[in-house]
């Protein structure tokens, strides 16, 4: 085969567009191809503190999020082919509402600590996507807040009930007056869990100006330069914000709840009521005979009980115990569409993600958050396609199963 020096004409078709990308966020964003690719931009894009109040769990080794992970790793989906996949419907009823996608964007604390856009920035990408999000008691943004920021998002609150049973009323009364239509109430943090990570950092809330993160503005003055020009870091539901996490939940929070109290709220709130941190058949029975329009499968993201049940591995008995009476929601080590996909198969009416967009919070704000919202909806999309479904509905038992 003879050589010749190439010709600009045979060189010219391989040179792609060339413009010049000013915006270096949406750049690394755009390279990312997975949810794991954005948690590792947000891992160098913000304080070492930081990022380990959200990957972070319970326990020295945190088993309760690595078993809920590996869970999803045992699934090995069953495809049908030669089916018509041309057009797939990703949207489904939660709650009496309909969703584009099978998905809620669950309530996290401390949310504008990732990143000073909060909690407004999440519920715009979530009233884009079409599905609903969940403000925490323990959110940054107030309930008046969120609501006038994105009012046509469809919004929940998370409630925690707390000593003072007078204030929960009124955090109800505001949630029903500022049009939020589901209260969920969380009932797995009696007390706080153990995470370790955020001992050895130190992390405060706010965070203090020590000597060690004094040096770390050096390595993230972008993140520090953000937090110092914002609004005051606090909570907006609480007016005793110091200390750790810890200390604030064993000072606010009541470790005393009952089921009576979730009568209590069940007379209270006329709307729907969702209880969440369900962990074994026996409460979810117990919760829907006391009135919950749904529970939420959920270890707190493995952050509380250290080898506490994988939400995943008692879905299907849940579901079954359950019939149609409630809706059962999942949370738990979802990182992906497939994790989505695996979990509608067993039973469930949605999944709700916390730290997945949180990674998208700390990567790249707002503009971080609306990339993973992006990926799990294609995710999801592609997944039905190659396993031959068309619909939501059509998901079940029969398109999976786990290896040992």
């Amino acid at each position: 085969m003879s050589r010749r020096l190439p010709r600009w004409g045979d060189v010219r078709p391989l040179i792609g567009e060339i413009r010049p990308r000013w915006d270096r966020t949406r750049v690394l964003l755009e390279r990312c191809a997975s949810v794991a690719d954005v948690r590792a931009l947000a891992r160098r894009r913000v304080p070492r503190a930081v990022f380990d109040y959200t990957d972070g769990a319970a326990g020295l080794d945190e088993a309760s999020l690595h078993r809920a992970r590996r869970a999803f790793a045992r699934v090995e989906f069953q495809p049908r082919v030669l089916q018509d996949v041309s057009a797939v419907d990703t949207s489904t009823m939660i709650l009496g509402e309909r969703a584009a996608l099978p998905l809620v964007f669950a309530p996290t604390g401390f949310t504008r600590m990732m990143h000073s856009a909060g909690e407004p920035a999440v519920g715009r990408v979530a009233q884009r996507l079409g599905i609903p999000y969940g403000l925490s008691t323990l959110g940054t943004t107030s309930i008046e807040d969120l609501a006038a920021s994105v009012p046509g998002l469809r919004r929940w609150f998370q409630l925690y009930l707390m000593t003072d049973r007078g204030y929960g009323v009124e955090l109800v009364e505001r949630a029903g007056a500022a049009g939020y239509d589901t209260i969920i109430l969380t009932v797995d943090t009696p007390v706080a869990g153990r995470r370790h990570r955020d001992v050895r950092n130190g992390l405060t809330i706010p965070p203090q100006l020590t000597p060690r993160t004094l040096a770390d503005m050096a390595a993230h003055p972008r993140w520090w330069i953000n937090l110092l020009t914002s609004d005051p870091l606090t909570f907006a539901t609480l007016a005793s914000t110091e200390g750790t996490v810890a200390d604030l939940i064993g000072r606010v929070f009541d470790p005393a709840i009952t089921v009576a109290d979730l009568d209590w709220l069940r007379s209270a709130w006329s709307g729907r009521l969702v209880v969440k941190g369900i962990q074994t058949v026996e409460d979810a029975v117990l919760v829907a005979e006391h009135g919950a329009d749904g529970v939420i499968l959920s270890t707190h993201g493995g952050r509380q009980l250290e080898r506490a049940p994988v939400p995943f591995e008692i879905l299907p008995r849940v579901r079954e115990a359950l019939d149609d009476r409630v809706e059962v929601l999942i949370d738990g080590g979802v990182m992906s569409g497939a994790d989505v996909v695996a979990a509608l198969c067993q039973g469930a009416t949605a999944v709700a993600v916390g730290r997945a967009y949180l990674y998208g919070l700390m990567a790249g704000g707002e503009a971080g958050v609306q990339r993973v919202g992006d990926l799990l909806a294609q995710e999801i999309t592609t997944m039905m396609q190659l396993l031959g479904r068309t619909s939501v509905a059509s998901l079940g038992p029969d398109c999976l199963r786990l290896r040992d």
